[in-house]
């Protein structure tokens, strides 16, 4: 019985102890305690007297490649002072210029020269001057192109050699930056500045500035290969308007325009028409390219039909340059430039009385440049 007593006295014993110690257990972690904010400042500081230690980060077992794991090392013994004036920063431009004058000089020069020969001496300037924006989708180039030249003899008066004014503008928009086709609108103008003559006769101009003058304005498709300098543009609806501006050009009938209708005494009774406007296809080529060290190679084509007045006649106008670069000062040129237009007649013949004897005819004209010069770039 004694024993049964004693079994039983433990048990309890046990229960008390658990029940006590359950009842009187705390976490690592004590809970947020809620404080009066009225009561705030009076209150005593907290005692923490329960440190949590959590566990650390796990090292990084497998470093990516191109990581240095070492420490940085700085040092000054390189450093020197601050001589220039920092640059202030500027923003990015979209466009790109072009700014060079070119100046061509021939001569030649005999004293006593058996051979026999005139002195003489030929010069042609040129200015380029080109405006190109590019940006995502869309692509805008503009070019001026400026020449004129003259030569003289000895025992001669002055000629002119070169007379040229150009403009010309593309805008174009592509649907993604990836294809090299673009919709694209282009606008040409070209005239000339003074007087042309069949020389030796210095009277009778056969063209003068605006007479004749072309502009050229159409929309179609434009190839552009990124980081070239080559543009294809086609356009099957282009119009072309012929300014000539003369009176005396424009009663002739000369460059394409109506001429004028006279009475039996050469009278005019009704002016000649001062512009011709045809609609047809125009088709360009511009390519630029380095072909061997300092030799750079400059070709530009056009060629225009009228779809009405005279459809499959084709106006032909193109232009190859080969520029060698000696340095940045000096560079010699060679040239050609062939043209044939149907409207520029040759061998006309016209009476006292302004009467039209024989409109002649349309031929090739050609020029070519030989010469050596000074360029500068800007």
């Amino acid at each position: 019985m004694s024993f049964f007593r004693r079994i039983n006295t433990l048990l309890i014993t046990s229960v008390i102890l658990i029940t006590g110690l359950s009842s009187n257990a705390q976490d690592s972690i004590p809970p947020p305690v809620s404080i009066d904010t009225l009561t705030l400042d009076s209150l005593p500081p907290p005692i923490v007297d329960t440190i949590v230690i959590r566990e650390i980060q796990k090292s990084v077992k497998i470093v990516p490649r191109g990581v240095i794991l070492s420490n940085p090392w700085i040092s000054f013994a390189d450093t020197k002072p601050l001589t220039r004036r920092k640059r202030k920063f500027k923003v990015p431009s979209f466009w790109t210029k072009v700014n060079k004058v070119n100046f061509i000089l021939n001569e030649a020069a005999f004293v006593n020269w058996n051979a026999g020969g005139d002195n003489s001496v030929s010069a042609i300037g040129r200015v380029d001057f080109e405006r190109n924006y590019k940006f995502r989708h869309v692509q805008w180039d503009n070019v001026l192109a400026l020449r004129y030249g003259w030569n003289t003899q000895e025992g001669r008066e002055p000629r002119k050699t070169e007379d040229a004014i150009r403009l010309r503008s593309t805008f174009g928009y592509q649907k993604d930056t990836l294809s090299p086709w673009y919709f694209s609108v282009k606008g040409k103008f070209n005239t000339q500045f003074t007087d042309g003559f069949n020389y030796p006769d210095r009277t009778t101009p056969i063209s003068r500035f605006m007479a004749p003058g072309y502009f050229f304005i159409g929309g179609g498709a434009s190839y552009i290969p990124k980081g070239k300098k080559f543009n294809v543009y086609m356009s099957p609806t282009s119009f072309k308007t012929t300014f000539v501006l003369d009176e005396n050009l424009a009663n002739q009938g000369a460059f394409g325009v109506t001429p004028a209708i006279l009475d039996d005494e050469g009278n005019v009774l009704v002016p000649g028409a001062q512009t011709f406007v045809e609609f047809g296809i125009l088709i360009t080529n511009y390519w630029e390219k380095e072909i061997i060290k300092n030799v750079t190679l400059q070709h530009a084509l056009s060629l225009y039909t009228d779809y009405i007045r005279s459809f499959g006649n084709i106006d032909v106008d193109w232009e190859l340059i080969f520029n060698f670069t000696v340095n940045d000062f000096i560079e010699a040129t060679l040239g050609t430039h062939i043209i044939y237009d149907d409207d520029i007649k040759f061998d006309r013949v016209v009476a006292d009385d302004g009467t039209v004897i024989n409109s002649g005819g349309a031929r090739v004209q050609l020029k070519q440049i030989l010469g050596i010069g000074l360029v500068y770039s800007f």
